[in-house]
């Protein structure tokens, strides 16, 4: 695809796919890319990296925060005929790294499973068009294939979304997938009943460390998964460059020119970085709060709410009274002992803090009522 059709293909979308909406640096990697391009990839795992960590040299942005090491054994693994399992708590990016690595792998992100969606064989393979089944009888063109049917037949990458949350059996219906590279339609005589994965095909999955859902992970397939765990970005500054970009991002998808201040940023920022790890960053401890994962995803839903206040109540200038009315809304939800450590990190850690920003975050904790 190229720009202009990208962008085209971009006009009135609420969000495009990776595929789409970085089809400029796709291309422009295409024809840098001098590496070995394992069968059935798009990029040479050199090109897969650089999109994913970016290269300011070559105008590749930074898309993911994260180990460079880590995401080249994540690369490595997809090359393989092992799928791959990110692991990880809510927020941590790991389906957007997931749509990224099927962007530039396969060309496509879009060929994706839910795990919780999945309750029968026809969600997970394939099912029938009724109206050709009742014409013509079990035929291919009567065939409904599944996103990972047709990733298996067109050799692209398929992304699993929550794959604990799949009952068990549908789990252990993959073992086949990812062992043989087979799906046998019994409906179909022959060889066109045996549906071959072709090169390129392979499944990356993720997922939540914290709530996994009512199924347990099955154990024959982990073996047949390697394993990732995905952490929250460590570094502040590395959090908030992400947070403003992704603001950016959002805010002009919206329509709204609200630029979001660095310094109403790095409050919120901070705010989610101390209140989930359970220390502040001079190194002392304090409450965390069980109800809410605080991501850096969570962050940037915040920071855009409070923009759209902003824009559409403010006058247009984000502030931290903004902020705060989104940030309580993120962070109280469902456990009413986190609405006591909340306060208790307002009067231990805010209130100790100075600053024109941190005053007026401490003059606004009667929102914590």
């Amino acid at each position: 695809m190229s720009p202009k059709q990208a962008k085209m293909s971009v006009a009135g979308v609420q969000r495009a796919p990776a595929e789409v909406a970085y089809a400029h640096e796709l291309a422009a990697l295409a024809d840098l890319d001098m590496g070995p391009v394992p069968p059935g990839w798009r990029l040479s795992p050199r090109a897969v990296e650089t999109f994913v960590m970016g290269d300011d040299a070559l105008g590749i942005e930074r898309k993911f925060v994260a180990d460079r090491a880590m995401v080249v054994r994540i690369i490595i693994s997809l090359c393989t005929s092992r799928g791959c399992l990110l692991v990880g708590e809510p927020g941590t990016a790991k389906s957007w790294l997931s749509e990224l690595l099927a962007a530039a792998i396969s060309g496509v992100s879009t060929l994706t499973l839910q795990g919780g969606a999945v309750g029968s064989v026809d969600q997970l393979l394939y099912g029938w068009n009724e109206a050709i089944l009742k014409r013509q009888g079990p035929c291919r063109e009567a065939l409904m294939p599944s996103p990972l049917l047709r990733g298996m037949m067109e050799g692209r990458l398929v992304r699993f979304e929550e794959i604990a949350r799949c009952p068990q059996a549908l789990q252990d219906a993959l073992l086949s997938v990812l062992s043989d590279r087979v799906v046998v339609i019994p409906e179909l005589a022959g060889d066109e009943g045996v549906i071959l994965a072709r090169h390129g095909f392979n499944v990356i999955a993720t997922s939540n460390s914290i709530d996994e859902g009512v199924h347990a992970m099955s154990a024959a397939l982990k073996r047949r998964m390697d394993f990732e765990e995905i952490r929250p970005i460590r570094q502040v500054d590395d959090e908030i460059d992400v947070v403003l970009r992704e603001v950016r991002r959002a805010n002009a998808a919206a329509g709204v020119t609200v630029a979001p201040d660095p310094a109403v940023i790095e409050v919120l920022v901070t705010l989610f970085h101390e209140l989930r790890n359970g220390q502040t960053l001079d190194g002392r401890s304090t409450d965390r709060l069980a109800g809410s994962a605080l991501s850096t995803a969570e962050a940037v839903a915040v920071a855009h709410a409070a923009s759209l206040n902003a824009w559409y109540y403010g006058g247009g200038a984000m502030t931290v009274e903004h902020l705060m009315h989104h940030v309580i809304g993120s962070a109280l939800k469902d456990q009413p002992e986190d609405r006591r450590r909340l306060r208790h990190y307002f009067e231990t850690a805010v209130a100790q803090r100075t600053g024109e920003h941190w005053r007026q975050v401490w003059a606004l904790r009667s929102l914590i009522v």
